[in-house]
């Protein structure tokens, strides 16, 4: 008789449901503590939700959500579409992220979101979402992905997190009504700051965790503090009257974010009338090591409105 193998180790398969009902109960830890669900699940597709808080606003005036926030949205709703489409739950991470800014989000809405893994190889997941408030065929974003599988060797529906919350820390953003996020909410409640150097700074805080196992910041908040970074440094240097608008933005993520204090620094590509290209990295304990790098475009304009403004 020949030996058997040893499985007691191998995890257990688990159905199509089953896992689905596992993406529901455990999502990231900066997707749960703002409300993101997982409404509708299919084969590759995730239709998720995100009520509307005023912490996801990006700018007082007009109520408008930060494009962060679509930002994590969006990657995570791309994530559970490729865990939807694997045949067991491998750990995943975002090699790159595309999102383009289509029109603002109307204020007070709750915003959906459906994203489809459209291909999958051995090691790489494709996927596209679209962001929307009342009708799908009416999107306020769309969004192009590429996901690594097995990036890693955990597995944050089955293995113990390193981080949680008995209760989730509120949906409170610290007031700074003299800095140049005073009326930008949702990266207030990052944490985000521009330190005495003038450079932008987000502190380490668990709340920020994506990957629990690890753990591993959110790359949809990274993403975030990138499109953030960018929008404060952008405004500075050309000295506008109002913060550009962010049309379109890619992120690619080098490493891991580690649970450390993360910095970004910014040049502008090229500078027109109407719009102004942009690159910054973002990184944590060497600036030559970089976790993520970010290109994107905004528009300029002469003052806020309700209709053209998103911070």
């Amino acid at each position: 008789m020949g030996i058997m193998p040893d499985t007691s180790s191998e995890p257990r398969a688990i159905s199509f449901d089953e896992k689905a009902r596992m993406l529901q109960l455990r999502r990231s830890i900066h997707g749960a503590i703002i409300g993101l669900k997982l409404d509708r699940f299919a084969p590759a597709q995730a239709w998720s939700s995100l009520p509307y808080h005023p912490v996801f606003v990006g700018d007082t005036r007009t109520g408008v959500i930060h494009g962060g926030v679509v930002t994590a949205m969006l990657d995570e709703s791309c994530g559970m579409a490729v865990q939807l489409a694997l045949p067991d739950t491998p750990a995943i991470a975002t090699l790159d992220l595309r999102i383009d800014y289509l029109r603002p989000a109307t204020p007070g809405q709750a915003i959906r979101a459906h994203a489809h893994c459209y291909h999958l190889t051995r090691s790489i997941a494709f996927v596209r979402a679209t962001a929307y408030q009342d009708s799908e065929a009416d999107p306020i974003a769309s969004a192009t992905a590429m996901f690594m599988i097995g990036a890693n060797h955990t597995d944050m529906l089955r293995q113990t997190p390193k981080v949680h919350f008995d209760t989730p820390p509120p949906l409170v953003a610290p007031e700074d009504p003299d800095g140049p996020l005073g009326i930008s909410p949702y990266p207030r409640f990052l944490g985000i700051r521009v330190n005495a150097d003038a450079q932008p700074v987000m502190p380490y805080d668990p709340k920020l965790v994506g990957n629990p196992i690890l753990p591993a910041l959110h790359g949809g908040v990274i993403g975030a503090f990138l499109e953030t970074a960018a929008i404060v440094s952008v405004h500075r240097e050309i000295g506008l009257a109002t913060a550009p608008k962010p049309i379109g933005l890619t992120v690619n993520y080098l490493r891991s974010g580690r649970p450390l204090d993360t910095y970004a620094k910014v040049s502008i590509v090229k500078q027109g009338r109407r719009v102004v290209a942009f690159e910054a990295q973002a990184y944590q304990a060497d600036p030559a090591k970089p976790i993520a790098s970010c290109y994107g475009h905004f528009k300029l304009r002469a003052a806020t409105s309700r209709d053209d403004a998103r911070a």
